[in-house]
């Protein structure tokens, strides 16, 4: 590509007189021996995509100069107006940022972008453009640099084109990304769409035919176009599909049809006709036309029973609302240079404002976390009573929302309702909900258990910050004595004997335990990352384990017998250690060695110390059996759901008993079969979630003897 081609192609939407300096630029570029001038021709190409500016395509030409050579600003000849320079400087800046060194990095990386981002918010579409220009390049770098690169774009690039709603870049960039990272999957689908494809284009041109006939009948125009899905959209719901036991031949969106129309009514008149026309599936209509999303875009979704039966997305928008989907942020009057500002513009950039506003409060990786949890992924819109517009990262709760609204109505929250019916803290926000907040006037403080993840109170990093922060607050002997408590509950569940010495220094505490434990009682420190830590560590190479069939439970091939070769090993029915506990072997008189928990009071009062051999758990995967009890409200339903959590965690049942108590309540005791403390840690705090259940722990030693004895009886 030439200089001569850039200009012509500007012309097509720019003042032909206005692109002298970007004439100037790219020889003042050249006289300055920039090395890389077919790169900058290909970055100007990019913006000319996106209809950029002549300030924008100067400076595709001006930025990364020679070290030495500043960009001359001012009035004359040979010089440049102050906005361009201005610009130039802060793409170099953006453009020199390293990513993946460490958290604290990226998270300061992410400020440096944001901050130049709501200075100038041509800095990062220019930043996107170069991101994109090199990934038309990636066979330039050797194998470790592409990874990476790639890994980058996936994690920040794209995610940001998509939250400007440059979905012309995002795709781009995620399809070539998908590519270089998971060739086998991109291969796959793209196998499985040649073989589909002629059988879907079939039904979607028959589909449209039908659509143009009834369009024409009533006088509205529109132009029809079939939308292929891209193929890491189709990897994605891939996956999400068959965690729910679907095949992808359930996907219904892989193929869509587009309705472009001139006029918003003409949007509406064209859903009338298609839901006439067919019938339209429950809960599959959006209106994002009504109910814009953070990024600008607008459009109709439903999704309707035609094609002999099968379920086909239909699209409505104007021809105004396709070029901003395609284009987003760069597509507005207002950055095309000269432009006054719009004020419905700069509404719809209220998110950019908020991380300007969050990136003061919060510190290294938090920030990073809060962008990439709250702010790249999926959002969903809710209105507030008096029908203001509230955006939150999809998956959102109440709380959320509570904590969005301000966070001391976070803080005080005690319940909420959504389109004027009471929901419980944990309901998922939808599109268009209503929501108002139940609060009390005392200032009891939020709970500990809202950042429990596995209780599904909070979704957004930023809320969770803003309820550490409160606990940070407390006076520092209630935060360690708060610690304490919640450690000891945490060991008593678990049935471990670890003192909080001992795992402090698994969380960089080695130094004070009682930092540890006041981390705890703030809230730094979930006790449900215990678990985890106290699990052997895992060899980098082996693959992440599948579940197998059930082993049979005394076998203990996962366990090591220090400084001897394989022997056959038990795992000891008395107390069943699993991987996490400490244990120690017994050796026996004819099979071989018995392992039990070093608390186990076999152990401890055992004649024969003797026959005591050290022992330790090795990588290999392995279900080791464990007992657990439940206390929960007796009520119809409980053991399917009881069963139902520990089946969906890829747990095996091998015993199962129940004792119901005068009060009301039920005792559960089941045997279950896990790979080690970690799993048995997530499932622990899964069921205890679940309505009606007051607790959920190990049973120890003690409780299974008595089971025992009254089994005898």
């Amino acid at each position: 590509m030439e200089l001569k081609e850039i200009i012509e192609k500007a012309a097509e939407y720019l003042p032909r007189e206005e692109l002298g300096v970007v004439e100037r630029a790219y020889q003042f570029a050249l006289d300055a021996g920039k090395a890389n001038l077919d790169d900058a021709l290909e970055v100007a190409h990019i913006l000319i995509r996106l209809q950029m500016g002549t300030e924008s395509l100067a400076v595709s030409f001006l930025q990364g100069l020679p070290e030495g050579i500043e960009v001359p600003a001012g009035k004359g000849k040979n010089k440049f107006p102050s906005g361009i320079k201005k610009l130039v400087d802060s793409v170099n800046n953006v453009s020199n940022i390293p990513w993946f060194v460490s958290n604290e990095f990226q998270s300061e990386s992410m400020r440096k972008m944001f901050l130049a981002m709501s200075d100038d918010i041509r800095v990062i579409i220019i930043s996107l453009a170069n991101r994109l220009q090199m990934m038309h390049h990636l066979k330039r770098m050797e194998p470790e640099e592409k990874r990476e690169i790639c890994e980058e774009t996936m994690e920040i690039y794209a995610p940001l084109a998509h939250r400007l709603g440059i979905r012309e870049i995002k795709g781009e960039m995620e399809d070539i990304s998908f590519y270089n990272l998971y060739p086998e999957e991109y291969k796959e689908i793209t196998n499985l769409l040649d073989v589909k494809e002629t059988e879907w284009r079939r039904g979607i041109a028959y589909a449209i035919r039908i659509l143009q006939d009834e369009f024409k009948k009533v006088g509205l125009e529109a132009e029809i176009e079939g939308r292929p899905k891209s193929v890491p959209s189709i990897y994605r719901k891939m996956s999400k599909y068959a965690d729910q036991g679907k095949e992808i031949t359930d996907i219904h969106d892989l193929m869509a049809i587009r309705v472009l129309v001139e006029e918003v009514q003409d949007c509406y008149n064209a859903l009338g006709i298609i839901h006439h026309l067919w019938h339209p599936l429950p809960g599959q209509f959006d209106d994002y036309i009504a109910n814009p999303r953070g990024n600008m875009y607008q459009s109709l979704h439903t999704t309707v029973m035609a094609l002999q039966g099968k379920a086909l997305e239909i699209q409505i928008r104007t021809y105004e609302m396709h070029r901003i989907d395609e284009y987003g942020v760069a597509a507005h009057w207002l950055y095309k240079e000269g432009s006054k500002k719009d004020m419905r513009f700069e509404e719809k950039m209220v998110w950019l404002r908020q991380i300007m506003e969050w990136q003061q409060d919060l510190n290294g990786a938090d920030f990073f976390e809060t962008l990439k949890t709250d702010i790249f992924q999926d959002q969903v819109y809710v209105f507030t009573p008096m029908g203001e517009i509230k955006e939150l990262p999809q998956g959102a709760t109440p709380l959320d929302f509570a904590y969005r609204i301000h966070s001391d109505l976070g803080h005080r929250c005690t319940g909420a309702r959504v389109n004027d019916r009471i929901v419980p803290l944990t309901y998922q926000l939808k599109n268009g909900d209503v929501v108002s907040i139940l609060s009390t006037k005392s200032d009891r403080g939020p709970s500990l258990d809202w950042l429990n993840p596995e209780s599904g109170y909070i979704k957004s990093s930023h809320s969770k910050e803003k309820i550490r922060q409160w606990f940070h607050k407390r006076e520092r002997a209630e935060n360690l004595e708060q610690g304490k408590s919640l450690f000891d509950k945490e060991r008593r569940r678990l049935g471990i004997s670890t003192t909080a010495e001992e795992v402090a220094g698994l969380f960089g505490h080695d130094e004070d335990a009682n930092e540890f434990l006041i981390a705890i009682g703030c809230g730094d420190i979930s006790v449900q990352q215990i678990g985890p830590r106290l699990a052997p560590p895992k060899e980098d190479e082996l693959p992440a384990p599948v579940p197998t069939a059930p082993k049979k439970p005394h076998v203990a091939t996962g366990v090591q017998v220090m400084g001897v070769g394989d022997l056959l090993t038990h795992i000891a029915p008395c107390c069943n250690p699993v991987p996490g506990d400490k244990i120690i072997g017994f050796v026996t008189r004819a099979k071989g060695v018995t392992v039990h928990r070093k608390d186990c009071p076999n152990i401890t009062s055992s004649e024969e110390p003797e026959r005591l051999i050290d022992v330790s758990w090795g990588t290999k995967q392995e279900s080791y059996p464990v007992s657990i009890v439940i206390i929960a409200n007796d009520r119809v339903g409980l053991l399917k759901d009881v069963t139902t959590i520990i089946s969906e965690s890829k747990t095996n049942i091998s015993a199962i008993s129940s004792v119901d108590h005068d009060d009301g309540t039920t005792s559960l005791t089941l045997t279950i079969e896990i790979p080690g403390i970690e799993h048995l840690s997530r499932l622990l705090s899964k069921l205890e979630t679940q309505q009606g259940i007051v607790s959920a722990s190990r049973a120890t030693t003690g409780e299974k003897k008595r089971k025992q004895q009254n089994t005898r009886s």
